[in-house]
Protein backbone atom coordinates (compact mmCIF):
# COMPACT_ATOMS: atom_id res chain seq x y z
CA UNK A 1 0.00 0.00 0.00
CA UNK A 2 1.37 3.15 -0.90
CA UNK A 3 2.05 5.72 1.78
CA UNK A 4 0.45 8.85 1.22
CA UNK A 5 1.45 11.14 4.27
CA UNK A 6 3.07 13.98 4.03
CA UNK A 7 7.43 13.72 4.58
CA UNK A 8 7.19 15.92 8.05
CA UNK A 9 9.96 19.03 8.06
CA UNK A 10 12.90 18.29 10.04
CA UNK A 11 12.94 20.65 13.96
CA UNK A 12 15.20 23.22 11.68
CA UNK A 13 13.14 23.56 8.45
CA UNK A 14 10.15 24.38 10.90
CA UNK A 15 11.91 26.58 13.10
CA UNK A 16 12.59 28.49 9.29
CA UNK A 17 9.45 28.46 8.75
CA UNK A 18 8.07 30.09 11.61
CA UNK A 19 10.90 32.31 12.14
CA UNK A 20 9.83 33.45 8.41
CA UNK A 21 6.95 35.96 10.09
CA UNK A 22 8.84 39.36 10.66
CA UNK A 23 7.28 42.46 11.57
CA UNK A 24 4.78 44.16 12.96
CA UNK A 25 1.36 44.59 12.64
CA UNK A 26 -2.40 42.70 12.53
CA UNK A 27 -1.85 40.54 9.62
CA UNK A 28 1.41 39.64 11.18
CA UNK A 29 0.00 38.96 14.80
CA UNK A 30 -2.63 36.88 12.82
CA UNK A 31 0.11 35.01 10.71
CA UNK A 32 2.46 33.95 13.33
CA UNK A 33 -0.34 33.32 15.71
CA UNK A 34 -2.48 30.62 13.19
CA UNK A 35 1.61 29.19 12.39
CA UNK A 36 2.17 28.38 15.71
CA UNK A 37 -0.98 27.10 16.61
CA UNK A 38 -1.40 24.66 13.53
CA UNK A 39 2.36 23.48 14.62
CA UNK A 40 2.14 23.90 18.48
CA UNK A 41 -0.83 22.00 18.32
CA UNK A 42 -1.30 19.19 15.88
CA UNK A 43 -4.71 20.54 15.30
CA UNK A 44 -7.05 20.49 12.05
CA UNK A 45 -7.16 23.07 9.47
CA UNK A 46 -11.27 23.02 10.13
CA UNK A 47 -10.76 22.70 13.99
CA UNK A 48 -8.35 26.38 13.18
CA UNK A 49 -11.14 27.67 10.96
CA UNK A 50 -14.12 26.90 13.90
CA UNK A 51 -11.59 28.26 16.90
CA UNK A 52 -14.04 30.96 18.77
CA UNK A 53 -12.84 33.65 21.21
CA UNK A 54 -14.41 31.56 24.22
CA UNK A 55 -11.72 28.54 23.30
CA UNK A 56 -9.80 29.25 25.66
CA UNK A 57 -8.48 32.71 26.98
CA UNK A 58 -5.60 34.91 27.10
CA UNK A 59 -2.17 33.24 28.25
CA UNK A 60 -4.41 29.77 29.15
CA UNK A 61 -2.70 26.53 28.67
CA UNK A 62 -5.81 24.95 26.70
CA UNK A 63 -8.11 25.82 24.57
CA UNK A 64 -11.07 23.94 22.93
CA UNK A 65 -11.86 22.72 19.14
CA UNK A 66 -14.39 22.76 17.35
CA UNK A 67 -15.72 18.86 16.24
CA UNK A 68 -16.98 18.43 13.03
CA UNK A 69 -20.32 17.30 12.62
CA UNK A 70 -20.06 13.44 12.95
CA UNK A 71 -17.08 13.67 13.78
CA UNK A 72 -16.15 11.14 16.56
CA UNK A 73 -11.97 11.31 16.93
CA UNK A 74 -12.45 14.23 19.22
CA UNK A 75 -14.96 14.30 22.64
CA UNK A 76 -17.01 17.43 22.73
CA UNK A 77 -16.14 19.33 25.13
CA UNK A 78 -12.35 18.13 25.69
CA UNK A 79 -9.65 20.87 25.68
CA UNK A 80 -5.95 20.65 24.20
CA UNK A 81 -3.05 21.78 25.22
CA UNK A 82 -1.12 25.03 24.04
CA UNK A 83 2.36 25.46 24.42
CA UNK A 84 4.19 28.37 25.54
CA UNK A 85 5.42 29.93 22.30
CA UNK A 86 1.67 29.72 20.78
CA UNK A 87 0.38 30.75 24.32
CA UNK A 88 2.47 34.10 23.66
CA UNK A 89 1.41 34.08 19.80
CA UNK A 90 -2.29 34.28 20.35
CA UNK A 91 -1.33 36.75 23.19
CA UNK A 92 -0.28 39.26 21.37
CA UNK A 93 -2.80 38.79 18.25
CA UNK A 94 -5.67 39.25 21.10
CA UNK A 95 -3.72 42.42 22.49
CA UNK A 96 -4.68 45.70 20.98
CA UNK A 97 -2.21 45.83 18.57
CA UNK A 98 -3.79 42.80 16.93
CA UNK A 99 -7.12 41.58 16.08
CA UNK A 100 -8.99 44.50 17.84
CA UNK A 101 -7.75 46.70 14.38
CA UNK A 102 -9.46 44.44 11.95
CA UNK A 103 -12.57 44.06 13.42
CA UNK A 104 -15.10 45.93 11.67
CA UNK A 105 -17.15 48.62 13.54
CA UNK A 106 -20.46 46.49 12.35
CA UNK A 107 -20.70 42.90 11.88
CA UNK A 108 -22.81 41.53 9.38
CA UNK A 109 -23.24 38.38 11.31
CA UNK A 110 -23.27 38.03 14.71
CA UNK A 111 -21.23 34.50 13.83
CA UNK A 112 -18.65 36.50 12.52
CA UNK A 113 -17.59 38.65 14.74
CA UNK A 114 -16.84 35.04 17.19
CA UNK A 115 -14.11 33.73 15.19
CA UNK A 116 -10.51 33.94 16.78
CA UNK A 117 -8.62 34.12 13.71
CA UNK A 118 -11.10 36.50 11.09
CA UNK A 119 -9.90 37.81 7.65
CA UNK A 120 -8.42 40.84 6.80
CA UNK A 121 -11.83 42.75 6.12
CA UNK A 122 -13.72 40.61 9.40
CA UNK A 123 -15.27 37.00 8.63
CA UNK A 124 -13.71 33.96 9.86
CA UNK A 125 -10.53 32.78 7.99
CA UNK A 126 -11.13 30.32 5.46
CA UNK A 127 -9.35 26.89 4.74
CA UNK A 128 -8.40 28.42 1.77
CA UNK A 129 -6.86 31.52 3.20
CA UNK A 130 -5.09 29.40 6.28
CA UNK A 131 -3.53 27.59 2.70
CA UNK A 132 -2.71 30.41 1.42
CA UNK A 133 -1.22 31.94 4.58
CA UNK A 134 1.26 28.75 5.02
CA UNK A 135 2.10 28.85 1.44
CA UNK A 136 3.18 32.32 1.90
CA UNK A 137 5.73 32.10 4.45
CA UNK A 138 6.72 28.75 2.92
CA UNK A 139 7.48 30.35 0.29
CA UNK A 140 10.02 33.05 1.50
CA UNK A 141 12.00 29.97 3.04
CA UNK A 142 12.30 27.99 -0.10
CA UNK A 143 9.55 25.53 1.32
CA UNK A 144 6.63 26.32 -0.77
CA UNK A 145 6.54 22.72 -2.78
CA UNK A 146 7.15 21.21 0.76
CA UNK A 147 4.76 22.62 3.14
CA UNK A 148 0.90 22.70 3.62
CA UNK A 149 -1.78 22.61 7.19
CA UNK A 150 -1.34 19.00 7.09
CA UNK A 151 2.22 18.91 7.27
CA UNK A 152 2.88 20.89 10.07
CA UNK A 153 0.57 18.75 11.90
CA UNK A 154 2.51 15.78 10.69
CA UNK A 155 5.69 17.49 12.01
CA UNK A 156 4.12 17.80 15.60
CA UNK A 157 3.25 14.29 16.03
CA UNK A 158 6.51 13.04 14.23
CA UNK A 159 8.74 15.73 16.09
CA UNK A 160 7.21 14.87 19.60
CA UNK A 161 7.63 11.16 19.26
CA UNK A 162 11.17 11.74 18.00
CA UNK A 163 11.82 13.47 21.65
CA UNK A 164 10.52 10.73 23.34
CA UNK A 165 6.53 11.88 23.98
CA UNK A 166 4.43 8.73 24.12
CA UNK A 167 2.52 7.60 21.62
CA UNK A 168 -0.88 7.45 23.24
CA UNK A 169 0.06 10.95 24.01
CA UNK A 170 0.13 12.01 20.31
CA UNK A 171 -2.86 10.01 19.78
CA UNK A 172 -4.82 12.44 21.73
CA UNK A 173 -3.40 15.42 20.64
CA UNK A 174 -4.01 14.33 17.20
CA UNK A 175 -7.34 13.38 18.16
CA UNK A 176 -7.36 9.73 16.47
CA UNK A 177 -10.28 7.25 17.75
CA UNK A 178 -7.31 4.22 17.22
CA UNK A 179 -3.99 4.10 18.38
CA UNK A 180 -2.82 2.39 14.73
CA UNK A 181 -4.03 5.67 12.82
CA UNK A 182 -1.38 6.90 14.81
CA UNK A 183 0.89 4.45 14.37
CA UNK A 184 0.57 4.80 10.34
CA UNK A 185 0.54 8.71 10.58
CA UNK A 186 3.71 9.15 12.84
CA UNK A 187 7.17 7.88 11.58
CA UNK A 188 9.38 7.12 14.63
CA UNK A 189 13.11 7.68 13.89
CA UNK A 190 15.72 5.09 13.80
CA UNK A 191 17.86 7.00 16.57
CA UNK A 192 14.61 7.91 18.68
CA UNK A 193 14.01 4.02 18.65
CA UNK A 194 17.95 3.27 19.25
CA UNK A 195 17.91 5.55 21.97
CA UNK A 196 14.64 4.39 23.92
CA UNK A 197 16.22 0.87 23.80
CA UNK A 198 19.46 1.18 25.03
CA UNK A 199 17.34 3.62 27.76
CA UNK A 200 15.28 0.91 28.38
CA UNK A 201 16.55 -2.79 27.66
CA UNK A 202 18.61 -4.37 30.79
CA UNK A 203 21.20 -5.45 27.99
CA UNK A 204 21.46 -2.64 25.76
CA UNK A 205 24.55 -1.44 27.66
CA UNK A 206 28.44 -2.58 26.40
CA UNK A 207 28.88 -3.99 30.57
CA UNK A 208 27.47 -6.39 31.62
CA UNK A 209 25.74 -6.26 35.27
CA UNK A 210 26.70 -9.59 36.80
CA UNK A 211 28.40 -12.83 36.05
CA UNK A 212 26.82 -15.60 34.56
Amino acid sequence: MTDLLPKALSEDETELLLGAVVGTGPMVLRDRALLEVLYGTGARVSEVVGLNLGDGHRGGSRYRPAVAPGARQREQGARRSLGGLARAALADWLSGQGRPLLEPKKWLRRARCRGRLPQRRGGRLTRVGIFGVVKKYAGRVGLADRVSPHVLRHSCATHMLGRGADVRVVQELLGHASIATTQRYTKVSAEHLRRAYEGAHPRAGTTRGGTA
